[in-house]
């Protein structure tokens, strides 16, 4: 069995493939060749085996079913539709992380904040989301195992826990904007009829529909949440026709990277709109949603040819998405820019939702503050000036916002912890958990709190979500670019300079998001203390993740540290890198045996002659 193999072939823990049972029976010369071939399937199984140790019946989403690659290699053509159609799906299952009901409520925020003028941020947050699940999608597709799983072999098991809780905080966080925005959108179209406690209920039903779907067949799901998109795109862009925002106005603010006269509240919503953009569960999402593609990782070529053509669906998919982000942005800037809550009654004076106006658009100035924009306002907004068709079509886009990232998110929280914490739990067991961690709280908050406390959420939930970036992005850069886990396939120096920068200035984005949020909370005293503990902790972890970076990365003073050797890289399933070249995972070793993976090739030649 060749090297590659070991990326395609199924092999269970404890057993041999088929090629390893017929290589054996013919092979087997001497007991020491028989010795010999023990070793190497040994040494297979525990390095290169693609797979998750779950059985099949207790993955999730992709494990009954995998889409086939067309082979158009004998036409000769150097692009093909049917296969990028074949590779379609992914990509836009990421892609609806860009557009729930968080990232709409920050969008009309911007518009409603500052107008045109920071659509250039969303606009390069979009870029730099789309050069990281480039990575994460690269890592699952070379190496056959997603960030979690990948994680779960390469970090010890107290960093190991401490990633897996940072990412379902993040999960958590997400989960209850989505879950709150599809209540909301159902709150909107009953005509206040379902209550949100009754909205967050009937997420829990409607999800668990909707994900045990996937039964009917892979690329049925994803036509599903295709449609759903869809549904997103006609809606908000019916709101971006009927409000009719200057063209010239949104161009500017697309491609002008500038800001001027803007305050420091317009500053802090820009910095919100990159913190509710680029979601760290994501990346995890991504990397495991590749797997659903059948690609020989035993040639080169067909890895290549699978990375572009994610990478081109990826690209389309987040082109669709910004699309549909500036409709809310530019629907909101045209509209609610520079408004009072006073503006919007006069309009709504003779509206049908007049009464409901009065409640949200309300101060203690005499209604002459600036409007303080959430997605209830903004169903109200767009019913009192556009009418009420306009308000039931805004619900039904943040309807098919909420339900479709609420059932990625549970994707999300599956493959979190299956890959973290291998669990053989059946794949039921790990929806209703997943969905129970989310919903318990935010049914709590539906029940017991007001309309405005549950809106005025998201910018602490996505303070919450931007403090996780760092577990999602640093794993998936020290992965993609350790040569001894991608092989040919990993990160080129110009790949490693752009992507950590970017991620520096990221994080460094939404620390500050996260600071100005915290200031505005005005903690004191013992909770004060707790903070500042965490914030040193926190700190502690990172540089613990950089450090493991720096020696994926083949950093050859940490790499021979005893200090890293014993608490930072793992001590067995481990790569560490020897003079890689351009073969999968060339040079591997495992520390517990010192084995290297060329003297391993060797042995297998011989015992094959």
């Amino acid at each position: 069995m060749s090297l590659n193999e070991g990326y395609h072939n199924k092999i269970e823990p404890g057993g041999t493939s088929a090629g390893d049972d017929q290589s054996s029976s013919s092979g087997a010369r001497s007991s020491h060749g028989n010795a010999a071939a023990a070793n190497s399937t040994q040494l297979h199984q525990q390095v290169l085996n693609e797979n998750t140790y779950l059985k099949a019946s207790k993955q999730a989403y992709f494990s009954d079913e995998k889409v086939l690659i067309p082979d158009d290699d004998h036409t000769n053509i150097g692009f093909s539709f049917r296969k990028l159609w074949a590779f379609t799906g992914p990509g836009f299952l990421m892609s609806i992380a860009y557009l729930d009901p968080g990232n709409i409520e920050s969008d009309l925020q911007s518009g409603a904040a500052a107008k045109y003028k920071i659509l250039w941020v969303l606009l390069w947050a979009t870029v730099l989301g789309l050069l990281m699940q480039r990575l994460a999608a690269r890592l699952g597709v070379v190496t056959g195992l997603h960030l979690a799983e990948m994680c779960y072999r390469q970090y010890k098991r107290l960093p190991r826990w401490i990633l897996w809780i940072m990412i379902e905080i993040a999960i958590i966080g997400s989960d209850m904007q989505e879950v709150i925005g599809t209540a909301i959108a159902i709150y909107l179209l009953s005509n206040k009829a379902v209550p949100l406690w009754g909205g967050v209920l009937i997420t829990i039903v409607d999800t668990f529909t909707f994900l045990f779907l996937d039964k009917y067949g892979l690329r049925k799901l994803e036509f599903l949440f295709g449609f759903l998109i869809t549904v997103m795109a006609i809606t908000f862009g019916y709101e971006y026709i009927v409000s009719a925002p200057n063209q010239g106005a949104v161009m500017e603010g697309m491609f002008v990277p500038w800001c001027s006269d803007c305050s420091s509240d317009v500053l802090l919503q820009a910095v919100g709109v990159v913190g509710a953009v680029i979601m760290p569960h994501n990346l995890y999402l991504h990397s495991a949603l590749v797997k659903s593609r059948d690609v020989d990782r035993r040639q080169p070529k067909k890895v290549s040819e699978a990375n572009f053509y994610f990478f081109i669906e990826a690209s389309i998919a987040l082109f669709v998405s910004f699309i549909i982000n500036l409709f809310v942005v530019a629907v909101f800037a045209h509209g609610m820019y520079g408004k009072t809550n006073q503006d919007v009654l006069d309009v709504c004076t003779d509206k049908s939702m007049y009464e409901d106006a009065k409640i949200s658009f309300t101060d203690n100035n005499n209604n002459t503050d600036i409007i303080n924009a959430d997605l209830y306002k903004g169903g109200l907004f767009l019913g009192c000036t556009f009418g009420a068709a306009a308000m039931y079509i805004w619900g039904v886009g943040i309807l098919a916002a909420g339900q479709s990232s609420t059932m990625t998110g549970t994707y999300a929280g599956q493959f979190s912890m299956e890959g973290f914490l291998n669990l053989q739990w059946p794949r039921w067991c790990r929806v209703l958990v997943t969905r129970c961690i989310a919903i318990i709280p935010t049914f709590c908050l539906a029940m017991f709190s007001k309309m405005e406390d549950l809106t005025n959420m998201n910018d602490i939930l996505n303070a919450v979500m931007s403090l996780q970036l760092p577990f999602a992005a640093i794993p998936t850069i020290a992965f993609t670019s350790c040569a001894a886990i991608m092989g040919e396939f990993v990160n080129g120096i110009g790949n490693k300079i752009v992507s950590i920068l970017l991620t520096i200035v990221v994080i460094g984005v939404n620390l500050y998001f996260v600071v100005s949020q915290v200031e505005t909370l005005q903690i004191e005293g013992g909770m004060l203390a707790l903070v500042c503990v965490f914030a040193i902790l926190y700190i502690l972890f990172v540089i613990y993740l950089v450090i493991h970076m720096a020696a994926c990365m083949g950093n050859k003073w940490l790499m021979n540290s005893r200090w890293v050797q014993r608490w930072v890289l793992p001590s067995q399933n481990s790569f560490s890198i020897k003079n890689a070249n351009s073969t999968y995972a060339s040079e591997l070793t495992l520390n517990d045996t010192g084995i290297s993976i060329s003297s391993f090739n060797n042995l297998q030649r011989n015992v094959a002659s």
